[in-house]
């Protein structure tokens, strides 16, 4: 039967609504049943960004041009190293993490105070392994040294630790050092400091801050003197250490990696019977910041004149003068430094964080990362030792604790609360003690009993 072509385009027509309306269907549910796609992950959040210091600069321009330390200026006659160099050994260990500023202001303070340059040593104790000594960390980086001008320039000598060491393992590398080089006793000193010989020390002769330390070691290795283990300049801003009392105690507890850890290693001397004095050499302070220019710890500066030839005629004569108003002017300058750091409102290690460049560098740090981390690592340290003792005061003696007391005693074990809920303790465990006891006699006994039946 042939159909129309009316009918035939009606039946075409109402083909194409059945399918247009079946994927149309189709299609909303397939819609309603598909999954929603996943929704994006979360971004990052970011710290607020710290507004960054300004750059540092150099504070030593005359040893940056210089090829040897005959390009320096002369150390004052009256601090001058002694030649022949004294029959004792005189090894001085600084260490250095950041700050080269720093780093740089206190060795050449020893120099000029007339400690002898071939006699100290850098510890470069930054982590970067050999990035410095191949000149690829730049003056902004905090970790930045300077190899050449310290060994060529200044004479002095620089090891590098194989990895970033805690302060607690830093002192214990000082005495592998003195055992691997045999020395019995070695000074050191922290690389915040500033050293000057007491030009206006009353006693006659008058001797260097570098001769009035031999004389403070000669009294020291006296047989006389005792059984002793370390010597304290200043507290130890400088120290003199005897290598076996160190060792003879185990080393520093390097569980306790920062503050804190000097507590329990005195402390630990003195519960062994070993002696550790105050001594004075000289004026030795405390910084966190630079003077503008290190030439003034050799020259002892010169005011403002008003010709060469004043000019002249003063650096003649403060090279000649000890105990110059130049030099009380450098006094007063480094008290104000010290009070700086002692009064700053953020605490007074400041300048470990000053530095905030280096990056792209080998072995680049966030220097603010960096030192948060430190933070946190010296509050865990904190805890370790009150866990060790159980007090956190650095007194230890003075409560009466012993050698043997550590880790055996409950943390707080000095408070009303901890001492009494103690004793509550102490009284169940002798009840159940008793308690115990009557069992075993009630069980002897039943037993007995049995036996005779």
């Amino acid at each position: 039967m042939i159909l129309s072509r009316t009918k035939l385009k009606r039946c075409s027509l109402f083909i194409f609504a059945i399918f247009s309306l079946t994927v149309t269907v189709l299609t909303f549910y397939s819609g309603v049943f598909r999954k929603a796609p996943p929704s994006p992950p979360p971004k990052p959040i970011y710290k607020p960004i710290s507004e960054s210091p300004p750059p540092i600069v150099d504070n030593f321009p005359r040893a940056a041009f210089a090829n040897s330390s005959a390009d320096l200026p002369q150390v004052p006659e009256w601090n001058a190293t002694p030649d022949p160099h004294v029959v004792e050994n005189t090894p001085l260990i600084i260490g250095f993490t950041r700050n080269w500023r720093l780093l740089q202001q206190t060795v050449v303070s020893y120099i000029t105070a007339g400690w002898p340059p071939g006699d100290i040593t850098v510890v470069e104790n930054t982590g970067t392994m050999f990035a410095n000594r191949d000149g690829l960390l730049t003056l902004q980086n905090p970790f930045y040294l300077n190899h050449r001008r310290l060994t060529t320039v200044f004479g002095i000598n620089v090891i590098s630790t194989p990895t970033l060491l805690t302060f607690a393992q830093l002192q214990n590398f000082y005495v592998y050092m003195a055992l691997e080089k045999g020395w019995e006793h070695y000074f050191w000193s922290h690389m915040d400091v500033v050293a000057i010989s007491d030009e206006d020390y009353n006693i006659q002769p008058y001797q260097s801050l570098y001769m009035r330390a031999v004389d403070v070691m000669r009294e020291t290795l006296n047989p006389d003197y005792g059984r002793w283990a370390a010597r304290w300049f200043a507290y130890d801003r400088l120290s003199l250490i005897r290598t076996k009392a160190y060792t003879d105690v185990g080393g520093w507890d390097t569980m306790i990696p920062f503050y804190m850890t000097d507590c329990d290693m005195h402390e630990r001397l003195f519960m062994k019977g070993f002696k550790l004095e105050d001594a004075k050499a000289g004026k030795i302070w405390d910084v966190s910041t630079s003077l503008d220019d290190l030439e003034l710890l050799y020259r002892r500066g010169m005011k403002d004149t008003k010709s060469k030839k004043d000019l002249s005629v003063r650096a003649q004569d403060e090279a000649s003068q000890r105990n110059s108003p130049i030099y009380q002017d450098l006094l007063r300058t480094l008290d104000d430094m010290q009070h700086q750091k002692s009064s700053h409102s953020a605490g007074r290690n400041t300048w470990q964080a000053r530095q905030r460049g280096g990056q792209g560098e080998p072995f680049y740090r966030d220097p603010e990362g960096f030192e948060k981390a430190i933070l946190m690592t010296i509050d865990f340290g904190r805890k370790i030792f009150e866990e060790k003792w159980g007090r956190g005061p650095c007194n230890l003696r003075e409560a009466g604790m012993v050698e043997a007391d550590a880790w055996k005693v409950v943390v707080n074990w000095e408070s009303p609360q901890v001492q009494a809920q103690a004793k509550k303790d102490q009284e169940q465990v002798e009840k159940d003690k008793a308690k115990k006891e009557k069992e075993g006699q009630n069980n002897k006994a039943d037993i007995r009993k049995e036996k005779a039946t």
